[in-house]
């Protein structure tokens, strides 16, 4: 069943608006750089990632930085010469084709046109997940020693669920280990999913877990909707909430409900405009806004459950390259994730799910 193009948009944004960036923020903003002291990596917008400290990523790295590991960034593409993005990316494919015979594409964010139709998305998803990291250059990834897999299945923001499902398939094909799916469908989709009346993602996502892969998915930004949206909703997807640089949920955030209880959290911003409370990470060179936070041109603030999901993903990818499989990555993540600022584990509820992820933790968890 092919839905329209809109049927599917990605997650970064409140309600129904299809990417959400903040706008440059006053000059006279402050920057909030508290919070723990990063180690050194070299990257020199390191301290503005509160990110990497709330899900404890570089205390993580000793034990596993996601050698050997792929994570498919199932997307609206990824900027293929990005500096901070270029060594980590593996060859990529395009299924948003207009009609012709799919893949059409490599990947890269212009589409099979070469031109950007504000598909920026899918490469600040990247950048979370495994920029490279202690090259000098703009950020670190959760898991810097990951490879990105870019699947553009988006055009302009928005796409069907035919092509996200073969952009799953695909990512499974190649042999991904972990599957980044931030974008979503509208409230109430669920239900024809759930039912079977829309099965193109459902049975994509089955698929994928039946080749080891770990589907990591986007709640959606409904405004504390109770349940996650499509394609997180899905039976075998792991839904990620966001939470803010307090490790409060995020105003915008879906709760994450699902019928699986496979839902977590991770940091996704707050939209509050200053710099600094949002997730920093790479954007398509020259298309960055936040100039006046220090960020130049390649790199900005988004905020949303899009950008929780690949810190999510990006622990993951750290779990997978230990060995782990898909069943053991998904306990690991579940059994050490803590309640926000209560620490607590082994708790589920509705806005933090088993709670925020945890690399520490999770690396040296038993298998």
């Amino acid at each position: 069943m092919r839905l329209p193009r809109t049927s599917l948009t990605v997650a970064a944004a409140v309600a129904l608006v299809g990417v959400v960036v903040l706008p440059n923020a006053a000059s006279a903003a402050k920057k909030d750089r508290s919070g723990p002291v990063p180690a050194a990596t070299g990257d020199p917008l390191r301290k503005a990632q509160y990110g990497l400290d709330q899900v404890r990523a570089e205390q993580a790295w000793s034990t596993s930085t996601g050698s050997g590991a792929v994570i498919a960034v199932v997307d609206t593409g990824v900027d293929l010469d990005h500096p901070d993005l270029a060594g980590q990316l593996l060859p990529g494919a395009t299924f948003s084709c207009d009609g012709a015979p799919a893949p059409c594409g490599n990947g890269d964010y212009r589409g099979t046109d070469g031109i950007n139709d504000g598909d920026e998305h899918g490469t600040h998803v990247a950048g979370i997940a495994a920029a490279a990291t202690g090259n000098g250059t703009g950020i670190a990834g959760v898991a810097p020693d990951a490879k990105i897999l870019p699947v553009k299945v988006l055009e302009a923001g928005s796409g069907s669920f035919e092509d996200i499902a073969a952009g799953i398939r695909w990512s499974a094909d190649q042999g991904a280990d972990v599957i980044n799916l931030s974008l979503g469908a509208l409230p109430g989709v669920q239900v024809l999913t759930y039912t079977g009346l829309i099965a193109d993602t459902t049975d994509a996502v089955a698929y994928a877990r039946s080749k080891g892969s770990v589907v990591v998915a986007a709640a959606g930004n409904d405004v504390q909707f109770p349940l996650c949206g499509t394609p997180a909703f899905e039976d075998g997807a792991l839904c990620v909430t966001s939470t803010d640089k307090r490790e409060l949920p995020s105003a915008f955030s879906n709760n994450g409900i699902k019928p699986d209880l496979l839902a977590v959290a991770a940091p996704g911003g707050s939209l509050l405009p200053a710099c600094g409370e949002d997730i920093v990470s790479t954007v398509p060179v020259g298309t960055g806004t936040s100039a006046s936070c220090g960020y130049g041109t390649a790199y900005d603030e988004y905020a949303g459950t899009s950008m929780a999901a690949p810190h999510v993903a990006g622990v993951a990818a750290l779990l997978a390259a230990q060995g782990r499989t898909d069943d053991q990555v998904l306990e690991a993540l579940i059994a050490t994730s803590r309640q926000g600022a209560l620490g607590l584990t082994g708790l589920f509820t509705p806005q933090y799910g088993w709670g925020i992820v945890d690399a520490e933790a999770a690396v040296a968890a038993p298998r």
